[in-house]
C-alpha cells in the first residue's frame, strides 16, 4: 500500500467516525488514489484531479465528471495538512451537468447486428470475448464496468447466478441467468481456458493477451461495430454501449405493461436487480421512450374512465 493509499484510508476512517455517509467515496477514491500512484505524483494536483475525473470512460453529459471532482477536492484539502504542496481544485472548475443523454434504444435486429460483427474480429478469443460481454450486456442490464470486474468466482453456473461486488455506490447484488445466458458464458469461459491455460489474472473476460479488459478498449469496439453495421446512423445521438442497460430497462417495462402487470409495485424489483440506490432513478426510464410512454399512458386512460363509470 502506498503513503497516499495510507492517507485516503485514514481519510475515510475519519469522515466515516464523523457519521458521513461516503459509500461512493469507498468506491472512487481509491481509484483516485491509484490514477495519481501511475502518475507518479506524492499529493493531488489540479490537472490530474481534471484529467480524472475528465477520464475517457465518463459520459461528458452525464453528472459523473462533477461527483468525480468532489471527491478530489474533499481529499486534496485532507491532503493539504499533510502535504504544502498540495493543489486543491477550486470549485466550479467542472459545473453539475444534469442534461441527461438520449438513449438509443436497440432493436432486436441491432443486436442481432452487433452480435455477426462480432464474430469478424482479429481473434477467435477477442470474437468470443466482446460477443458474450455485448450479449450479457443486452440480457441482464448490467453495467459495463459490472462486466468487466466480473471473476471467474463470480459465476456460479449450480445456482445460475452472478454475484455483482460492491458496485455502483458500493451495492453488491445477486443477478440471476437465463439458461441460454448461462450456456453461453459456459462455452466462452471453455474457450477462454483453452486458450490461457494458466490464467495471469482472475477476470473472467479477458483480451487475447489473457489481461482483463479495460473500458476504452471496449467502448472503442463497440463503437466500431455499430458504425460498421450502421446503428443509429439517423439517430439524434450516437449509440453508447451503455444503451444496452436502458434498452434492457425499458424492454423489461414495456413487457410489463403489455403483459397487464402493475408496473408501479412491480418497479421495486427492477430496481434491485439493476442495482439502483432509490427506486427514483429507475422511474426515468417510463420517459425515456415513446412507446413506453403510449403505454402508461393507455393504462392511466384505462384506470381512469373504469372509475368513472
Amino acid at each position: 500500500m502506498t503513503a497516499l493509499a495510507d492517507a485516503a484510508a485514514d481519510y475515510l476512517r475519519l469522515r466515516n467516525q464523523l457519521g458521513h455517509d461516503l459509500a461512493e467515496y469507498h468506491r472512487l477514491l481509491p481509484r483516485f488514489v491509484a490514477f495519481l500512484d501511475d502518475a507518479g505524483l506524492p499529493t493531488v494536483t489540479v490537472a490530474t484531479a481534471m484529467a480524472w475525473a475528465n477520464a475517457p470512460e465518463v459520459d461528458p453529459l452525464g453528472t459523473v465528471a462533477s461527483h468525480r471532482m468532489t471527491i478530489a477536492r474533499g481529499f486534496a484539502r485532507h491532503m493539504a495538512g499533510l502535504d504544502s504542496s498540495t493543489e486543491i481544485p477550486p470549485f466550479g472548475v467542472i459545473g453539475a451537468r444534469r442534461h441527461r443523454h438520449e438513449p438509443y434504444i436497440f432493436s432486436p435486429t441491432d443486436i442481432d447486428a452487433l452480435m455477426r460483427g462480432a464474430q469478424g474480429l482479429r481473434t477467435r478469443l477477442a470474437c468470443a470475448t466482446h460477443r458474450s460481454m455485448i450479449g450479457l450486456l443486452a440480457a441482464t442490464g448490467m453495467r459495463v464496468g459490472e462486466v468487466i470486474r466480473l471473476d471467474r468466482a463470480d459465476l456460479c453456473s449450480a445456482e445460475a447466478r452472478l454475484l455483482i461486488h460492491e458496485s455502483k455506490f458500493g451495492k453488491s447484488r445477486i443477478v440471476p441467468l437465463h439458461p441460454s445466458v448461462l450456456d453461453a458464458l459456459q462455452r466462452y469461459a471453455s474457450l477462454r481456458d483453452a486458450v490461457h491455460p494458466r490464467p495471469t489474472t482472475a477476470s473472467f473476460f479477458v483480451s487475447s493477451r489473457g489481461n482483463r479488459m479495460v473500458y476504452q478498449t471496449v467502448h472503442t469496439v463497440f463503437r466500431n461495430l455499430c458504425d460498421g453495421a450502421e446503428i443509429g446512423a439517423d439517430a439524434l445521438s450516437r449509440p453508447r454501449i451503455h444503451d444496452l442497460r436502458h434498452t434492457f430497462a425499458i424492454r423489461t417495462l414495456i413487457g410489463w405493461y403489455r403483459a397487464g402487470e402493475d408496473v408501479e409495485a412491480r418497479l421495486p424489483v427492477l430496481s434491485t436487480y439493476l442495482g439502483h440506490r432509490d427506486p427514483r432513478w429507475t422511474y426515468w426510464y417510463l420517459s425515456a421512450a415513446p412507446e413506453l410512454l403510449a403505454l402508461a399512458a393507455s393504462r392511466m386512460e384505462a384506470a381512469t374512465t373504469g372509475g368513472n363509470r
